[in-house]
């Protein structure tokens, strides 16, 4: 078992080596497939061959599966041969068999991973989890509590929208980054991973706006007219509630007040703004300050949750404004996804979330 599971991660790298031993696995297959088909024609027919060839797609580069392919086509058409006459049904075969060929190596040749079909898939798989991992903040301390909700375009599972959260080891100070990518869905997902990656790296170690100039200056040295981005960063005190919020670009954040004498427990516009990354060299970074009290809350959110082709920003805010006093009237539990299931289909990638000091 160990030796056999040994092997399956082995060839899970995608190595040469790997490689090698499951082609040399399979040949030796196809020749004791021959050797039956040699003497019993007609309990292993060339056309139990296609298998073969199917079995090398799914686990072969292409390389070793031309290897695979030649042989288990010479030894299907010489069993072929051997067993009889050449009849109309096994040139029907015959050409099936080189048609089926054709088109695996073509389709082999076209992975631009250069892995077999199922290691690509698990690659994306990996990258998919990785980005959906983005999304989750770290445990928080007692009294504090975020949630977040994200959509990919046509239900895909790779989106431009992604979230970078970190908690100072002393437990004091959340740092968080909401970021849009130019792009919908699985297009924008390998340029929002490898963003969210250098923004991983930075965040924690660089006051807010300096953070945000790096990110402006990693997007420009990709040197694409599409590699720009808007992002929000937050930077909270978790012991006094205080707050900063640095905007690059993106839609306003939503402060909620707490029902509290002459406060109507409403979510009001912040005034951060300023430039969309990766647009130009120095961007303007506008910040806002305030203090969460308890039972208060902020929201980030994208545009793809206040935007569409009939209705403009202001009112996508307002309706997001209304939805979410809705929405955390039942508590803030599970209050982002609730807001994000009712924002209409559509064409972009929605990603809400809210941050709550708990009410003592």
């Amino acid at each position: 078992m160990n030796r056999a599971g040994s092997f399956v991660s082995d060839w899970r790298s995608g190595s040469w080596d790997s490689q090698v031993r499951v082609l040399a696995l399979l040949c030796a297959g196809v020749l004791l497939a021959g050797v039956v088909s040699w003497h019993r024609y007609d309990a292993l027919p060339a056309t139990a061959y296609f298998v073969w060839l199917l079995v090398g797609m799914l686990t072969l580069r292409f390389q070793p599966l031309v290897v695979l392919t030649a042989l288990a086509l010479v030894v299907a058409l010489t069993v072929m041969v051997h067993d009889g006459e050449v009849t109309g049904a096994r040139v029907s075969v015959t050409a099936s068999l080189l048609l089926s060929a054709a088109l695996i190596l073509f389709q082999s040749s076209r992975q631009r991973s250069g892995l077999p079909g199922p290691l690509s898939e698990a690659l994306l798989a990996e990258l998919k989890g990785r980005l959906q991992a983005q999304g989750k903040v770290p445990p928080l301390p007692a009294g504090w509590t975020a949630q977040s909700a994200m959509l990919a375009s046509h239900g895909a599972g790779y989106a431009g929208d992604f979230l970078v959260a970190d908690v100072s080891e002393d437990g004091r100070r959340l740092e968080m980054v909401l970021v849009d990518v130019c792009g919908k869905g699985v297009a924008v997902g390998p340029q929002a991973l490898q963003f969210a990656g250098a923004l991983g790296g930075l965040i924690g170690a660089l006051p807010p706006q300096d953070l945000l100039r790096a990110a402006n200056a990693f997007l420009l040295r990709q040197q694409s007219e599409e590699s720009f981005a808007t992002a929000v960063h937050v930077l909270v005190d978790l012991r006094t509630g205080c707050w900063t919020v640095t905007s690059a670009g993106h839609p306003p954040a939503l402060r909620y007040d707490a029902p509290s004498g002459a406060r109507d427990g409403s979510w009001l516009v912040d005034g951060a703004r300023g430039t969309a990354l990766g647009v130009v060299p120095d961007p303007e970074l506008h910040g806002s300050t305030g203090t969460l009290e308890p039972g208060d809350a902020l929201m980030f959110y994208t545009d793809g949750v206040v935007e569409s082709r009939d209705a403009d920003l202001d009112d996508g805010i307002a309706w997001l404004r209304r939805t979410a006093t809705e929405a955390v009237s039942r508590g803030f539990d599970g209050a982002a996804r609730r807001i994000v299931d009712q924002v209409a289909r559509g064409d972009d990638d929605r990603a809400v979330l809210v941050l709550h000091r708990v009410a003592g």
